[in-house]
């Protein structure tokens, strides 16, 4: 580092208020020293840097930088303001300041700048040394590491140190998923678990459906590696730049964390790190580089899918309770806004019904919304609402939406590719983005591929609607197949997002999809749930008590309450689970049971047509489910009166027998 910074580069009574004027102050400096060439241009790119996320870090620390083509090699400035500016950190003003400036190429120099840094600044010492340093020549060499902080010598000698324990290695890592329930926080306690059981230090930052509090920028930059698990893109992604990083789905994160652990220490010991985000092209950001396009479209997918799920359940049981308090007629009932009364139950329930219909009128747009945000990152949600509203407008339901989805984020892709003036960079996000990527997939939707899409949506409405017989019991069987299979993974999600398409035009046919898939989804968990009271002896003491959630679980409608069992056994787990979920799926269509209500398992059963029926489907499919994998179990050798931790295995539905004493 120590090319990087020279006394020139120093100024320790930095005359700044704003971080802009603190920029500025400090590249004059890189310009006089013939390090940047366009003063302007680089501030440009320093603040469409501050843009995307604040600098600031907590300690009083800031450190603006960037990737400009202005600049001739990897330097690094620094300030010491007399009053602390803001620079977004959560603790407040920074007095210590920083600008680090990289050639447009430069990704290694530009990292390791910020690597070194930023581990420096996590010292007390080296911090303290620089706020009382008085001598720029001593400050840069400090900076650069060639002269260590000084600390007051001690008065007496101190006797022979003991040995340094090994350093702790440090991972923060992020999980998410669809929906960001259940894969969500079991993969964060997983690898959280995983950590202590391998000595290392492990922060979760889950991506939850309910949103995320951000882990902190200085426990980031402390961090000796970086874990993705997730199914959808991680939000923010550019903050963990430049550390060795494992890229995985959710289901690794709950399935083999201690791997994932393994392998991001193997990474850190041969100096494996990645790129900064943005690095590349937004389709190439959009994931771990070595993900190929399908992998990253499922993404995509997904992405919109996770955000679409609140607004399904929130509007779905919304119009499902409206049904329940005021019957099927409440759908006629005129606007509550402009006849209500307070006293009569039926307006009530058309309230209910009515916002229900507003918050699922939302499902399209937020679909295609997040796919293109998911592709784009925030430029893509304009132009993404844009088009799953034309899609809505032009009856192109839940394909259109797909398709402005996909379509915009493609869009503002191709846009973010091409290369405008510095002048320009600031007004792109907010304005030259928006516009160009709105009037393109305007065109596109109203003109080109929406009229076919609508068409299409149309023939699959008449199909729906028309099943019966043989073909409703194979898509049954299909459906019942796809729920099981990965137990709330993304196979699940096509499924259940392809149920909820349907209610957003509900027919017969689309309402026997949304009984079927339902059904089917609470069978793996139920089925987990039995066959521990059967056979405990075939399962360990712990899945015995995930077996007792599993039983609400699977009430519920959530499959992952299966996962645990599959994580542990997949091979007998996952087919068990396939054959009673496509047992009934068929049944439920057999017995054309229907549902109105996008959530909500056994607890929404007044609002399913042939409610008896129903449950007969779901008791034989977790019958089914429940037997085969005892049956496979068996096989494997157990059954010899001794549960899988070594004590004598329960009586069937009977509690495992703790000892009273230790």
């Amino acid at each position: 580092m120590s090319d990087m910074i020279t006394a020139d580069l120093v100024d320790l009574d930095l005359a700044a208020e704003t971080k802009e004027a603190a920029a500025r102050s400090l590249a004059e400096r890189m310009v006089a020293l013939g390090r940047v060439t366009d003063l302007d241009g680089f501030l440009a790119d320093v603040a469409a840097r501050e843009a995307q996320l604040p600098t600031g870090l907590d300690g009083g620390i800031g450190i603006p930088h960037c990737r400009s083509e202005h600049v001739t090699e990897p330097t690094l400035a620094f300030g010491r303001p007399a009053e602390g500016i803001d620079f977004g950190a959560p603790d407040g003003p920074a007095d210590l300041i920083f600008l680090i400036a990289a050639p447009a190429g430069a990704d290694d120099a530009h990292l390791s700048i910020l690597s070194a840094l930023a581990r420096r600044l996590m010292d007390p010492d080296f911090t303290a040394a620089l706020r009382a340093a008085t001598d720029p020549v001593a400050t840069a060499r400090l900076i650069s590491g060639d002269a260590p902080p000084q600390t007051p010598a001690p008065a007496e000698p101190e006797p022979p140190a003991e040995e340094t324990p090994p350093a702790v290695f440090r991972i923060v890592a992020v999980t998410s998923c669809p929906t960001g329930i259940a894969h969500t926080y079991m993969a964060a306690e997983a690898l959280e678990q995983a950590g202590q059981a391998e000595g290392v230090e492990v922060v979760v930052e889950p991506q939850g459906s309910a949103g995320f509090t951000r882990i902190d920028p200085a426990v980031i930059a402390a961090a000796d590696g970086v874990i993705f698990a997730h199914d959808v893109p991680v939000r923010e992604k550019e903050r963990f730049a430049g550390k060795p990083t494992v890229d995985v789905g959710v289901k690794a994160g709950i399935n083999r964390p201690a791997e994932l652990i393994a392998e991001v220490r193997g990474k850190a010991a041969r100096g494996e790190t990645t790129a900064p985000a943005g690095t590349g092209s937004p389709v190439d950001d959009a994931g771990d580089p070595g993900e190929g396009y399908g992998t990253k479209l499922r993404k995509w997918l997904m992405s919109g899918v996770s955000y679409m799920v609140p607004f399904v359940a929130a509007g779905g049981l919304l119009i499902a309770l409206g049904f329940a308090i005021g019957g099927y007629t409440v759908d006629k009932a005129p606007s509550v806004a402009e006849h209500f009364v307070w006293t009569d139950s039926t307006s009530w329930a058309a309230l209910l019904f009515q916002v229900g219909g507003l918050a699922f009128s939302f499902l399209v747009p937020v679909l295609a919304g997040y796919i293109a945000y998911g592709m784009a990152d925030r430029p893509g949600l304009v132009p993404g609402f844009v088009g799953g509203s034309i899609a809505l407008t032009i009856n192109a339901g839940f394909l259109g939406g797909l398709a402005a989805g996909l379509i915009a984020g493609g869009t503002v892709m191709a846009i973010q590719r091409v290369k405008v003036p510095a002048a320009l960079r600031g007004i792109m996000p907010v304005v030259v983005i928006p516009l160009i990527s709105s009037a393109v997939v305007g065109f596109l939707m109203f003109l080109v591929v929406g009229k076919p899409i609508a068409e299409l949506q149309k023939a699959l409405t008449d199909w729906l609607s028309g099943l019966s017989g043989t073909n409703a019991i194979i898509l049954g069987v299909v459906l019942g197949l796809m729920m099981c299979f990965d137990l709330g993974g993304p196979l699940n999600k096509v499924a259940y997002a392809f149920a909820v398409g349907g209610l957003a035009n509900p027919n017969d046919g689309s309402l026997k999809v949304m009984a079927a898939v339902m059904a089917a989804g609470m069978v793996p968990p139920l089925a987990m749930a039995l066959a521990t009271v059967v056979r405990g002896g075939l399962f360990t003491r712990t899945e015995r008590e995930n077996g007792k959630a599993a039983w609400v679980l699977g009430s519920s409608f959530i499959t992952e309450g299966a996962i645990p069992f599959a994580a542990a056994d997949p091979l007998r787990v996952i087919p068990s689970a396939m054959a009673g979920g496509a047992v009934t799926g068929a049944l439920s269509m057999l017995f054309e049971c229907t549902l109105r209500a996008p959530h909500g398992g056994i607890f929404v059963l007044p609002l399913i047509g042939n409610p008896v029926l129903y449950l007969i489907a779901i008791l034989a499919g977790t019958a089914v489910s429940a037997a085969l994998v005892i049956l496979l179990k068996g096989m494997g050798g157990r059954g010899d009166g001794k549960d899988l931790d070594g004590a004598a295995a329960p009586e069937s539905g009977a509690a495992p027998k703790v000892p009273a004493t230790v």
